[in-house]
């Protein structure tokens, strides 16, 4: 069964960091690019951070130089590391991946091979 599967969410101060992790079971990443989405009460889906086959990576203006995308093929799986965290990064956060494509176009994208069950993200002091 292929499935990508989200860890790492939880209740942080703002300022505070956390990593999350998006493994992959049952096909390999290698060819994928991968996606961080998260989606907040009220507002629309955003495309956080995405990363290609070759590394390339994409952030949204909005969390560009707080959030670190990274990949690990080996091991099958896709970090995003958080740190600076805000109130207002406060969502759901959760991975899809999608064959062939660019960083940019994934983040940009709504349509994806495969889509995670997502992890609670929330900042609140």
């Amino acid at each position: 069964q292929m499935q990508l599967v989200e860890s790492g969410g939880g209740l942080v101060q703002p300022g505070g960091s956390l990593r999350l992790s998006c493994a992959a079971s049952g096909f390999a990443l290698d060819h994928y690019a991968i996606g961080w989405f998260r989606q907040a009460p009220g507002k629309e889906d955003e495309g956080v951070s995405c990363i290609s086959s070759d590394g390339s990576s994409y952030y949204a203006d909005s969390v560009k130089g707080r959030f670190t995308i990274s990949r690990d093929n080996a091991k099958n799986t896709v970090y995003l590391q958080m740190s600076g965290l805000k109130p207002e990064d406060t969502a759901v956060y959760y991975c899809t991946a999608t064959y062939g494509t660019t960083a940019q176009a994934m983040c940009l994208s709504a349509i994806h091979n495969y889509w995670g069950q997502g992890t609670q993200v929330t900042v609140s002091s």
